[in-house]
C-alpha cells in the first residue's frame, strides 16, 4: 500500500516559495500602514483646526487664551493605542493665531517616521518636522508627507 503525503523535498520548497514572497509582502504591507498613519495624521489635524476656528469665533474678544481639543480630537486614531497626540500651539508672530501639531508618541509605531511632527497653522500653511527639532523639513518633502507619498 502506498502512502500519499507531501515530500520533505516538496515541503522545503512550499516554505521556500512562502518565504520569499513574505520578503516583499511584509516591507510593502508596513509601507502601506505608515501612509495610511500619515493621512490619518493629516484628517486629525484638519479636523483639529476645525474645532479650533468654531471655538475662536465664538469666543469674546477679551479671550485670548487658545482653546483646547476635545477627547478625540487630541489624539491619532481618536479609539484604541494612539500613534500621534495633537495639541493647539499658541499664537506665535508667524503662525497667524495658533498652529495645532501632531506628535507621534514616543514609543508608536511613527516615532522613527521620517515626516515626525505635522504641522497646520491658522494662515493655512503645512509643514513638517523632526520630533526632537524646530526647523521644518524642505517644502517639498513636507508636501509629500501631507500627500501621503513620502
Amino acid at each position: 500500500m502506498k502512502e500519499k503525503g507531501f515530500s520533505l523535498l516538496e515541503l522545503m520548497i512550499a516554505l521556500g516559495v512562502a518565504a520569499i514572497i513574505a520578503t516583499f509582502a511584509i516591507p510593502a504591507y508596513r509601507t502601506h500602514v505608515m501612509k495610511a498613519h500619515r493621512l490619518d495624521a493629516a484628517s486629525a489635524l484638519l479636523r483639529a483646526v476645525q474645532f479650533v476656528e468654531t471655538a475662536r469665533l465664538a469666543q469674546s474678544a477679551e479671550l485670548d487664551a487658545s482653546p483646547t481639543l476635545d477627547a478625540g480630537l487630541d489624539r491619532v486614531p481618536a479609539n484604541g493605542a494612539a500613534i500621534y497626540n495633537v495639541s493647539v500651539l499658541p499664537e506665535s508672530p508667524t503662525n497667524g493665531g495658533y498652529a495645532v501639531e501632531a506628535v507621534p508618541v514616543t514609543d508608536g509605531a511613527m516615532h522613527d517616521d521620517a515626516c515626525g511632527v505635522f504641522v497646520i497653522d491658522a494662515t493655512g500653511l503645512r509643514w513638517n518636522r523632526p520630533p526632537a527639532a524646530t526647523t521644518p523639513l524642505d517644502a517639498a518633502q513636507s508636501a509629500s508627507c501631507w500627500a501621503g507619498r513620502s
